[in-house]
């Protein structure tokens, strides 16, 4: 019988989480919400967003901080991208600091997406800043699979993507 997987979700764990995303012209605040929370079920929806129309479009900066990640890393899990995730997620790691982006679009369909470095997906990004003194250890535990016993990953090391 195997052990059970250790469940990370940020919060009380040294690692400060900002999740964020900016609302213009078109974006649909209803639409936007339901693809936030489908990652992250505990964002708090920010009220008095009105849906955009003609010549009044959307302007809003959504931002939470120690959001709860276990749902995000739940899915991580299920849709078995792991490692792109962890290439994605400490691409950008410089110290202490992490800075990705995911899909906006893809979250709509319960999908983890990392858009490719400069691309601006359709439908928009959440942008996710996770900082601690831990980060790197944070992030291989977070993105763990049992894979890696026969095959070793860490942060930067040839197989990244």
């Amino acid at each position: 019988m195997s052990a059970p997987l250790l469940r990370l979700s940020g919060v009380g764990e040294g690692i400060e989480i900002c999740i964020e995303t900016t609302l213009k012209g078109a974006d649909s605040p209803t639409k936007v919400a339901d693809s936030i929370v489908k990652l992250f079920p505990e964002f708090p929806i920010p009220a008095n967003c009105d849906e955009p129309v003609l010549g009044q479009g959307s302007n809003f900066e959504w931002k939470a901080t120690q959001i709860d990640m276990a749902h995000f890393l739940k899915l991580l899990h299920q849709q078995r991208i792991l490692d792109t995730a962890l290439d994605a997620m400490s691409k950008n790691l410089q110290g202490r600091t992490t800075v990705f982006e995911l899909s906006r679009q893809a979250a709509l369909a319960g999908k983890v997406s990392f858009p490719l470095p400069n691309e601006i997906p359709l439908g928009g990004v959440f942008t996710v800043t996770l900082t601690s003194d831990d980060l790197n250890d944070w992030l291989e535990a977070a993105t763990w699979h049992s894979g890696r016993d026969s095959v070793p990953r860490t942060i930067g090391d040839e197989s990244t993507m």
